[in-house]
């Protein structure tokens, strides 16, 4: 049994920090791009784009919360899949090193999924994901898999992989009342209705970009609503309801901080911890992160963050 348990994406990134000109430029050939703090799934990117975004590190919603959560002090599995370029990045070997359990991270033909993430001046990250390997965390996947899910204290979603096989397994849990908490991250917010609006979902962790997409949905949501805004207040709603501000930092890049959160947030709680120590530790993680480039290198130690609380 695994303390927290993260189904969800494993990514390459593809990271530039741009100038606020070349970003500006950007913003103008392509009117998809993400705003700041947004992560937007295509079917391509362009040439130009990808040749802007020159460093290379592991990323993936799934990845980084799972990442995030074991350097939080929880016992972790990550549940995904990856291409047959992953032993290239070093994919597996990377996670693993980081505490994390990817014994059932299984490779699929084609490429691993992958992330363009653009940083610009201020340390914002517009995020553009394409699927690869990650379109295979389907049903199947997903059912052959759901002792390891069920017995988890913490299960731990986000909306990088197909929603078919989630919805099945919130569908499973919502008739368990040993099951694990569920706490989904919303992002990317298009499509992430049908895990928002779930009986089997304890914690909603949006970005204000997500909340304000999602906002219709999450006003019902009757679990814990925990919604982060950068530097300032994170402000939790539901059972519980109070605000915890971050520790003032000098932020280099953003990229991540959300999942470094969520993961955090886990930990927290399935090692006993109190909703309320959760986010406080959670926000401390997330404000550290940004001081560092990348996600998972920049996921700080337990003891550092607990330093600083």
């Amino acid at each position: 049994m695994h303390e927290v348990v993260s189904l969800g994406s494993v990514n390459v990134d593809h990271v530039g920090y741009l100038s606020d000109d070349v970003v500006a430029t950007l913003e103008g050939q392509y009117d998809w791009l993400p705003a700041p703090g947004e992560t937007v799934a295509v079917e391509s990117v362009p040439m130009d784009l990808r040749d802007r975004l020159t460093e290379v590190s592991l990323g993936g919603k799934g990845a980084n919360q799972a990442v995030a959560a074991a350097l939080g002090g929880a016992e972790t599995a990550l549940l995904g899949c990856v291409g047959d370029d992953a032993a290239e990045y070093g994919v597996r070997d990377g996670i693993r090193d980081r505490g994390v359990d990817v014994s059932e991270v299984v490779s699929v033909d084609g490429p691993t999924g992958s992330a363009y993430v653009v940083v610009d001046e201020s340390a914002e990250n517009r995020i553009t994901i394409l699927s690869g390997a990650n379109a295979a965390v389907g049903r199947e996947y997903v059912e052959s898999r759901l002792d390891i899910l069920e017995q988890a204290s913490v299960l731990l979603l986000q909306n990088e992989i197909p929603t078919e096989g989630v919805v099945w397994l919130l569908d499973r849990l919502a008739s368990d009342p040993d099951g694990p908490t569920v706490v989904v991250d919303p992002a990317p917010a298009v499509g992430a209705e049908p895990l928002v609006t779930h009986e089997a979902v304890d914690v909603v962790v949006p970005n204000a970009t997500e909340f304000a997409h999602l906002e219709a949905d999450l006003t019902a949501f009757g679990g814990t609503l925990v919604v982060t805004h950068g530097p300032d207040l994170v402000s939790v709603a539901g059972a519980e309801s109070f605000e915890v501000a971050p520790p003032t930092v000098d932020p280099v890049d953003t990229t991540g901080a959300g999942d470094v959160f969520t993961g955090y947030l886990a930990a927290t709680l399935a090692t006993g911890g109190d909703l309320r120590t959760a986010v406080e530790r959670a926000v401390t993680a997330a404000a550290l992160s940004t001081e560092s480039e990348g996600v998972q290198p920049a996921v700080p130690e337990a003891e550092t963050v607990d330093a600083r609380r």
